[in-house]
């Protein structure tokens, strides 16, 4: 249950918002060109263990992580375009580890356009793409009890690309829901690495897509907890109309950054994905750690 408590946070939250939805906005922070308003973050985080004869055990280790976080949107007259893109890739290595591994590895973007219905609500286009830059592997030990590891992901394998129409509710920058009931998803594969039984990201073996048409929602949620705290949600729901609708594929992520001063953050990501295609269970990563940050 302990996964669901940051979606039951988000869920609480925008009851939050709803009810001050009348309530004055705070002001924005982003620099503004015309109708553009763009704004940034690249980050690097590095952690460090190093143990001698520590009684208590630990294992020496390395790591780092990189990231970028930009949105651009653009807002003239009834129309609307909200774009943004997250890229991260982190690794660690171990001292008794035969291998540099993933901590962290995605690359999103999303493009929401509206046309202004009402005051808040807009007829809306989306599109959804998610990938990954790096091989992934699975690891194991061989005979001799030697860490071996074998290739199983990469970039484009897989791939995802939702696209649809709907509606968007937007309050502001910072709080934002967008229902498409006519959604197209498809998933790109490698197709040699494709398996029997659909058992590689729901492909047919030898196929390299596997294209579905459902529901989507997506929401976005940004606020200011506390002076410097900044949670940023970013909740994703899928249910297929054509196989399983009652399994409803969830992407949610809680980006949290604690300001030290200009340059330094202190930074946590979390994701949980349940998607039973990939894997019949819920998929969590969580990176935390102090980052050097560079705003734009």
């Amino acid at each position: 249950m302990k996964n669901f408590l940051p979606i039951l946070f988000f869920l609480s939250a925008v009851a939050t918002i709803q009810a001050q939805d009348n309530a004055n906005p705070a002001k924005a922070d982003n620099d503004t060109i015309g109708p553009w308003t763009k704004k940034g973050n690249a980050s690097l985080m590095f952690n460090q263990s190093t143990f001698s004869n520590w009684i208590a055990g630990g294992e020496n280790n390395i790591s780092g992580t990189a990231g970028f976080n930009y949105d651009f949107n653009y807002k003239k007259g009834p129309w609307s375009w909200d774009n943004k893109i997250i890229a991260s890739y982190g690794i660690v290595k171990t001292r008794n580890s035969a291998f540099a591994k993933k901590t962290d590895d995605r690359l999103m973007f999303n493009s929401v356009l509206g046309k202004q219905a009402t005051e808040r609500w807009y007829y809306s286009a989306f599109v959804n793409f998610k990938t990954q830059f790096d091989k992934g592997y699975n690891y194991s030990t061989n005979e001799d009890g030697a860490e071996v590891r074998d290739e199983y992901t990469e970039f484009m394998s897989p791939g995802y690309l939702l696209a649809g129409v709907g509606m968007l509710y937007k309050k502001d920058d910072n709080f934002k829901i967008n229902l498409s009931p006519l959604t197209g998803k498809f998933t790109f594969v490698d197709a040699s690495r494709t398996l029997p039984d659909e058992a590689y990201f729901g492909v047919k073996e030898g196929d390299w897509v596997r294209s579905e048409f459902g529901f989507n929602a997506s929401a976005y949620y940004k606020l200011d907890v506390l002076a410097n705290v900044t949670f940023e949600n970013i909740l994703n729901l899928y249910s297929n109309y054509l196989e399983d609708p009652q399994n409803v594929d969830i992407d949610y992520q809680l980006n949290i950054v604690m300001k030290i001063n200009r340059y330094l953050t202190t930074n946590l990501s979390f994701q949980t994905i349940y998607d039973d295609n990939a894997y019949k269970g819920f998929q969590v990563r969580q990176v935390f750690g102090v980052a050097a940050n560079y705003g734009f």
